[in-house]
């Protein structure tokens, strides 16, 4: 798009000329051509201005983001994005509509964003940030991980009591501290589903959540995880830093990952100076001379349009147990593969791609390959009723829980993008000596037909 720019403005610089020269000309033959008026209004509506000034009052740094944003500029106000039906089960007063027929929620929802980004929208819901990303947390199959989150990290276990795995409380009453894990780690980054108070208010800590978060009216996703409000800047989800709000710590640390790459050491080095203003499809190697995580997983960058489906440049599923092509749901990693390569080829040749992504295959094959010997171990040790019903007390199932969530996974996505001390000594390096403590707990089970008294895993886990 940015290389016919020149073209499109030759264009528009003839048909100025030529309407010059057709006014001249039918002046001095005295033709009363018809014109149109083109009106063009600006400004906002009395109920918007009404927004403005209160919130400028109350909360200026909330104004301030918005009025220094692309979406002030346009016209478009608090008032559009806020306002909702009276219907609608999010439909609420604050104090300045109190008594009027205004209804408003401080949740606003891709549903809203797709009133002027259609087609955005409509790739992200089919990506792996929209109902993938809650159902991480919210699955009701995923009964062990729900257990995780209220039982174990909630402490729930401590109570001696039932607890009730949808709501995370227990029947001798209300518990918060059951559900804070949850609510102050998981959903900040995977969403949750809403849930709502009698004056249709959320509750119980769901809202504010992550990208993934289910809304109410029906609604997936916050898009403002990425364009952070009230700026809803462009140029800010460009950024890795956008990326590493949730893409980090011990077991998937893009952001970490990306930094120590060669890519990250370009942008950390001359980040300061790239242009990340380019409108959609006309950000290319230019006004950047390095990758960001954007660039390779959803900009326009040579033939290839931007996208906001996370999914669609992705060969291997690196986040689950056993690393697989992605296919259904999760994208099409056969497709994936050759986009990827697309991306690739607007800065390095075929040789270089080439060992790159037969690099990561090599290390996905070597992670699949001890997984399955783990897999193996568990099923043996369950046959003969040598694994501990809690599988936090019992040594050989942690470990096996940090072979695949920790190391595998730092290892997989370590070479995905080039970062050699992530694939190494804390991927394949931990990854061996996880397996052959795994191997140990194993072969002493198996010899003594019992299961140790201690567990001997005594760190929280290998890092």
């Amino acid at each position: 798009m940015r290389r016919s720019s020149g073209k499109i403005g030759i264009v528009c610089v003839t048909l100025l000329l030529v309407g010059l020269v057709t006014g001249v000309w039918a002046q001095s033959q005295n033709l009363n051509l018809a014109a149109k008026e083109l009106v063009i209004k600006r400004g906002f509506t009395k109920e918007a201005l009404s927004c403005i000034e209160c919130h400028g009052k109350k909360m200026p740094g909330i104004m301030e983001g918005w009025r220094a944003s692309r979406m002030s500029h346009a016209g478009i106000s608090c008032y559009d994005c806020h306002v909702v039906k009276k219907s609608s089960p999010m439909a609420s007063q604050c104090e300045g509509v109190k008594g009027t027929d205004i209804y408003i929620s401080p949740m606003v929802s891709s549903k809203t964003c797709s009133r002027c980004h259609p087609q955005e929208v409509e790739q992200f819901l089919r990506s792996g940030h929209a109902s993938l990303a809650s159902a991480a947390v919210m699955d009701p199959k995923k009964v062990g991980l729900q257990k995780l989150m209220y039982q174990y990290e909630g402490s729930a276990f401590m109570d001696n009591d039932t607890l009730d795995l949808s709501t995370g409380l227990t029947p001798k009453g209300k518990a918060p501290y059951v559900r804070a894990s949850r609510a102050g780690g998981c959903q900040m980054c995977h969403g949750t589903q809403v849930e709502m108070g009698p004056d249709n208010k959320p509750i119980n800590e769901t809202w504010p959540g992550g990208v993934g978060t289910r809304y109410p009216d029906g609604s997936i996703g916050t898009c403002t995880v990425c364009h952070t409000r009230h700026r809803f800047s462009v140029s800010d989800a460009r950024k890795p830093e956008a990326c590493g709000a949730c893409h980090l710590g011990p077991d998937h640390p893009n952001i970490e990952i990306y930094m120590e790459s060669k890519h990250g050491q370009n942008y950390l080095v001359q980040g300061d100076e790239w242009n990340y203003d380019s409108p959609p499809g006309a950000w290319e190697p230019g006004d950047y001379l390095a990758p960001t995580c954007a660039t390779c997983h959803m900009s326009g960058i040579g033939d290839l349009a931007t996208t906001h489906s996370v999914n669609d440049r992705l060969k291997w599923d690196l986040m689950h147990k056993k690393s697989v092509i992605r296919s259904g749901e999760r994208g099409n990693g056969e497709k994936g593969e050759k986009l990827m390569r697309r991306v690739c080829a607007n800065c390095h040749g075929k040789t270089h791609t080439d060992v790159q992504r037969k690099s990561l295959d090599n290390i996905v094959e070597l992670y699949n390959k001890q997984w399955a010997g783990a897999v193996k171990m568990k099923a043996d040790l369950k046959k003969k009723s040598l694994l501990k019903k809690d599988p936090w007390k019992d040594g050989f199932q942690e470990l096996m829980y940090y072979l695949w969530h920790h190391t595998g996974r730092r290892a997989r996505q370590g070479a995905a993008m080039n970062a050699p001390d992530y694939t190494h000594w804390h991927g394949t390096f931990q990854m061996f000596q996880v397996y052959k403590d795994m191997e140990d707990i194993y072969n002493y089970r198996i010899k003594n037909n019992k299961i140790e008294e201690l567990s001997t895993v005594m760190s929280s886990a290998p890092y």
